[in-house]
């Protein structure tokens, strides 16, 4: 990597050009089989100790197999429960048609309006997975809830299978693929946390995201015949596709890969060609779940979107951006990313005034409170900026990855190849005949993509999963691989075949040695844990709903224990969807310091006829003062906070007293306007009294 370019033909080429074939430095064709053989079964092999893995942990944890129906259905917790909820939806309709018809009319999640569920939410899995669950006939071998956990763990075999050819690819060996499984599943905890939150877009799509990143690497491989390139590219655009249709986040995420992208095309590290190609594919996925979505004018409005029309756009007709001296060419960058990001900014701007979009502000108002650039009282954006998830990665998650001798060789991998990635820049925009450092585009691409994503993981620990498994892959290469080696030993002057050979099967050898001895019996104790899932107070609640209210009865109250009533029940319930910011500032009103009358009005306007008090938010302690929701609520009135601490002087004292604690009381005009009609430790249940008319018409403006 380090050594000048050789000419065609000469004996110094590369052994490792020809890794479309993932030829792992075999001489002979017998030889060559065998390690692609080999590669194979410990790939597979790997990804399947994955997926037995956390569904051992995921029976131990709940003991899923022994609990009753209605407590496997409430451990999906939060929005878990309503993803699962449609899937179950489509398997109780009479037919695939008329499954798809009630969720396009979807009028049983919000109360007084239906609703199009397909373009609404990403749960096109839960759609294809009910088809399929239909069309197996399994139905007497495999229950259906069984057959929607084992494929979203089956995944996680795709996942380490993805790495596994990532890392095999980038190297020119499968023992990094080996080192790159071993360590996803050691580092368990920060890399996934599908055990738990089964039902989460992420786990759905992030394993796609894996295969599009395998897809782009072999795609950027040198000496690629045209139709090798048309199969990988073919294989970009269905993970991307994939990838795209079943995550809320997708355009964000798609976004820093199309920043990617454009940065080491201004860095002449991507020919136009591979460019415009991995441009198109992400448009063409865009696009095409637009459609299926029922033209989600959210699509159209994504910032992603805007970014590579723009990119595309600017460089069709700034053709002479690559010639010219070093200022020259900096010069020219400066403006070509001004440009593109100006061009950007105004076609998103323009895209969302046309097709009124305001659903996605509060995102954006997060993003502008979070990293310091004015506070907000956003009712829904301060609800992500007080979530532990949506904070700065913890100081903890690197002692963890140390513990399983990940960081080290992560951190001497990046390091390094940074370092040489700036110098081949430096050297690729000076246009010098005679470079010392060269670097393949699929390590540039795979660098700034581990560069990128740990960036985005720092600022927001959520993210921190499209960050930790590539990590595993990337350490793996800098493990197995030539380039980083070949820096070390020059610098020792011992760069010789040899012993480039067995630094680069010992040192991997002796890290899954140690690694085994290490932690294959805290492995073993771990998946010999067993616990059992216990919720008697949820469950209480689920059978009295079930029994004592009316089939078409409408409810009120947090999403997260709406969207796991719902999965379980098939009353028409009112549920606050994350894109609904102003009907969330609503429903949560049974929390804040408001009247009888006027909370009474605002659930009766939503159509509610039960509202359902949680004791753990009404008198919450797991957040700081200011971060509690009855605090984010204050704060949205205008109103003091609870406690001793500091207010701004702006906000005022509220009139009325809590309404979730006041109506325990039982006084007027409380018990006037609501009847308890169910209690136990955790929740308490109201009925809405029906004014009369008389009294309708006093309490209307």
């Amino acid at each position: 990597m380090t050594a000048p370019r050789q000419r065609k033909g000469s004996k110094g080429k590369d052994p490792g050009s020809n890794i479309q074939n993932l030829k792992p430095d075999c001489g002979f064709s017998w030889w060559t089989i065998l390690c692609l053989m080999t590669g194979s079964i410990v790939g597979i092999s790997l990804g399947l100790l994955c997926c037995i893995y956390v569904s051992t942990l995921h029976e131990n944890d709940l003991w899923f197999s022994n609990i009753k129906e209605v407590e496997r259905e409430i451990s999906f917790r939060t929005e878990c429960g309503l993803y699962y909820s449609y899937y179950k939806q489509m398997l109780k309709a009479p037919s695939i048609q008329q499954g798809l018809y009630e969720l396009i009319h979807d009028n049983t999640t919000e109360s007084k309006r239906t609703i199009n569920i397909l373009q609404r939410m990403n749960i096109y899995q839960e759609v294809f997975l009910s088809i399929l669950y239909r069309i197996l006939h399994i139905q007497t071998y495999l229950e259906p809830i069984y057959f929607y956990i084992y494929t979203v763990f089956a995944l996680q075999t795709v996942y380490v299978i993805a790495l596994f050819i990532t890392s095999w690819l980038l190297s020119d060996s499968w023992l990094a693929g080996a080192l790159s499984g071993v360590w996803y599943i050691l580092n368990r905890v920060d890399t996934t946390r599908v055990e738990f939150t089964i039902s989460l877009r992420e786990n759905w799509s992030i394993p796609f995201f894996a295969l599009q990143v395998a897809a782009i690497t072999c795609y950027l491989r040198p000496q690629l015949k045209p139709i090798q390139q048309r199969v990988v590219l073919w294989l970009v655009f269905v993970s991307t596709f994939c990838f795209f249709l079943t995550w809320q986040f997708n355009q964000f995420v798609l976004l820093v890969q199309a920043l990617i992208i454009f940065t080491l095309d201004c860095l002449d590290f991507f020919t136009a060609e591979q460019v415009v190609s991995l441009y198109l594919m992400q448009v063409f996925s865009l696009l095409l779940v637009w459609l299926l979505q029922f033209c989600n004018s959210m699509i159209l409005g994504s910032l992603v979107l805007s970014f590579i029309v723009s990119a595309l756009f600017i460089k069709h007709f700034q053709t002479g951006l690559k010639t010219g001296g070093f200022v020259i060419r900096v010069g020219k960058l400066a403006l070509h990313t001004l440009l593109v990001l100006t061009l950007t900014f105004t076609i998103n701007y323009s895209a969302k005034t046309i097709l009124q979009l305001k659903s996605d502000e509060h995102i954006f108002k997060f993003i502008k409170a979070k990293f310091g650039f004015g506070a907000t009282r956003d009712f829904d954006a301060s609800l992500y900026l007080c979530e532990e998830a949506f904070g700065l990665l913890p100081l903890d998650t690197f002692e963890r990855l140390a513990g399983t001798v990940l960081l080290y060789p992560y951190l001497c991998t990046l390091s390094v190849l940074f370092i040489l990635l700036l110098l081949v820049a430096l050297s690729n925009l000076r246009e010098r005949e005679d470079r010392t450092f060269s670097m393949r585009p699929d390590v540039a691409y795979n660098l700034l993509h581990t560069v990128f994503f740990g960036l985005l993981s720092f600022s927001t620990m959520r993210m921190k999963y499209l960050w930790t498994g590539h990590m595993c892959a990337f350490a793996a290469f800098g493990v197995c691989g030539k380039e980083v080696w070949s820096l070390y030993l020059r610098v020792l002057h011992c760069n010789t075949k040899t012993m480039m050979r067995l630094i680069r099967y010992s040192v991997p050898i002796v890290i899954l040695a140690f690694l085994y001895y290490k932690f294959w019996p805290r492995l073993m104790e771990e998946i010999s844990e067993l616990r059992e899932f216990y919720d008697p107070d949820t469950v209480e609640l689920m059978e009295w709903i079930r029994l004592k209210t009316p089939k078409r009865a409408v409810f009120a109250g947090s999403m997260q224990l709406l969207a796991g009533i719902n999965s379980k029940l098939p009353h028409l319930i009112f549920i606050f969807l994350p894109s609904l910011p102003f009907c969330s500032l609503q429903v949560y009103q049974i929390y804040a310091r408001q009247s009888a009358e006027e909370v009474h009005k605002v659930l009766s306007s939503v159509g509610a006829d039960y509202i359902v008090l949680e004791d753990s938010i009404c008198y919450e302690r797991r957040h700081s003062r200011g971060c509690r929701l009855r605090d984010l609520l204050d704060l949205a009135n205008g109103h003091i906070m609870d406690g001793p601490g500091e207010n701004e002087p702006d906000l005022i004292s509220a009139s009325h007293p809590r309404f979730c604690e006041a109506i325990k009381t039982d006084m007027p005009p409380y018990s006037t306007l609501f009847t308890r009609v169910f209690k136990n430790k955790t929740f308490n249940v109201y009925k809405l009294k029906k004014l009369k008319k008389k009294n309708k018409a006093e309490n209307s403006p």
